[in-house]
């Protein structure tokens, strides 16, 4: 009698045969996307900075706050999607921390009760009708618009495109800056390993264009140097924002409005994200639902509580996960090794911060032209299905909010569907939280 074919131990795992994938893709994607996302390590403290928090125990706090969530995430839910801290909610608690009697902790309670109370719509299976009640259109203009809003990131971080003067928001670039031509001739390397289908393309981008910036610095070095080196290699984490948030006080009357802005942004972010990145890796079913839904909603949610206690702000799934979908990566491995990546970040920072923004925005730029494949799958023929789908994949990117974007969705899809008469089609769900975003907007909160 023949024996069973024995298995390694991540196969049985993970199950990487049957998601078509191996140990080294799975590495790789891992490798893309925490390259792709390991500026929160540096940008996150930099923000919360301005709420009073201490850089370097922020840094700690930021890699800690990303780790455990991601970990969870891929050995509990198998998915390649990983977690952090989300910018502009950083940004949120900054600008709420400087109202008078506002601390810092105090901010880190909102996180901690937004969180909670997330956790318990998770619990309640809220979170999981509201997913099902979109309708199938709007989930693939939300994965374009994600798409364009990765790949508007991108832009801005190469120089392409710029704040405008007199007035204008945006305007060109300047080609003229080492930079911008650095990043560009980092977008050509991308281009040329797409193009002859190079396994680990966006990888190896990222790690071409950070030499193309050191060889930018040599030929130009009183431009402004890319790559700073590191005086050390290792440095000693600093745990001193663990355990300060304050929660009692982050239940003041006062601060009622904000947690529900926090709590809306969360809930609507990661959905958003999920459906976007469960699209571009082929995980979502005929009717668009993910597999094990409940896993991925529930490490999300608690990883904002985990995020708050920290003191990294609320810890959210990111889209910067793409990236390591783009290059294959199909399991919880790519999390998993992810995870380690930032544990190990926590001691070796400054050579993580080496890597300039200009090495891994190209990256971006492709991520997002691949996640708007599925453009093609959208239904605009008719403006009754079309425009509210449409105004979800355009108000992404140009609010650079998901949560804005599936708020005006919504609400759009609500009124259309009204006026043709055919109400009774929208699901109860999505007329309570088209009506939630209404009044989000109306407080100015959106």
């Amino acid at each position: 009698m023949d024996s069973p074919v024995s298995s390694s131990p991540p196969d049985s795992w993970f199950a990487l045969q049957e998601h078509g994938t191996n140990v080294r893709r799975e590495v790789v994607a891992g490798l893309a996307t925490f390259m792709t996302m390991a500026y929160i390590i540096f940008v996150n403290p930099m923000i919360l900075a301005g709420a009073g928090m201490p850089a370097g125990a922020v840094v700690a706090a930021t890699c800690l706050g990303a780790a455990l969530p991601t970990l969870a995430m891929g050995l509990w839910a198998n998915y390649p999607f990983v977690l952090a801290s989300g910018m502009g909610l950083n940004a949120a608690v900054v600008i709420a921390a400087t109202h008078p009697g506002v601390t810092w902790q105090t901010m880190m309670g909102v996180i901690v009760v937004e969180g909670a109370l997330v956790t318990l719509f998770v619990l309640a299976g809220v979170r999981e009708q509201v997913m099902a009640a979109i309708p199938m259109n709007l989930k693939r203009a939300i994965g374009a618009g994600i798409g364009l809003f990765i790949a508007f990131l991108g832009l801005q971080q190469m120089g392409w495109v710029a704040k405008g003067a007199g007035g204008a928001l945006l305007a060109p670039g300047d080609f003229t800056v080492k930079s911008t031509l650095v990043a560009t001739a980092g977008v050509a390397l991308l281009m040329g390993l797409l193009a002859f289908r190079v396994r680990g393309a966006i990888l190896l981008g990222i790690l071409g264009t950070a030499a193309f910036a050191g060889f930018g610095d040599l030929l130009a070095p009183g431009s402004g140097r890319l790559v700073h080196l590191p005086n050390r290699v290792i440095a000693m984490p600093d745990f001193s924002t663990l355990g300060h948030a304050d929660v009692l006080g982050a239940l003041r009357p006062a601060l009622l409005g904000t947690i529900f802005a926090f709590m809306l942004t969360d809930f609507f972010d990661t959905m958003g994200t999920v459906i976007g990145i469960g699209g571009q890796a082929g995980f979502l079913d005929a009717a668009g639902r993910l597999p094990r839904l409940k896993h991925v909603l529930l490490v999300d949610s608690v990883a904002a509580i985990w995020g708050g206690f920290c003191g990294a702000s609320s810890v959210t799934t990111y889209i910067e996960s793409a990236a390591g979908v783009s290059e294959g990566g199909r399991t919880g491995l790519v999390a998993v090794v992810v995870a380690g990546l930032f544990l190990l970040a926590m001691f070796f920072s400054p050579i993580i911060g080496a890597v300039p923004a200009v090495a891994t925005a190209p990256a971006l730029l492709v991520v997002g032209f691949l996640m708007m494949g599925v453009v093609r799958e959208m239904d605009l023929s008719t403006a009754e299905d079309g425009l509210p789908a449409f105004l979800t994949l355009l108000v992404i990117p140009l609010t650079q909010s998901i949560s804005c974007g599936i708020g005006v969705g919504f609400i759009a899809q609500v009124v259309v569907k009204v006026l043709r008469g055919r109400g009774r089609e929208v699901s109860p769900w999505l007329y309570g939280i088209a009506a939630l975003f209404a009044l989000s907007f109306a407080l100015g909160k959106g």
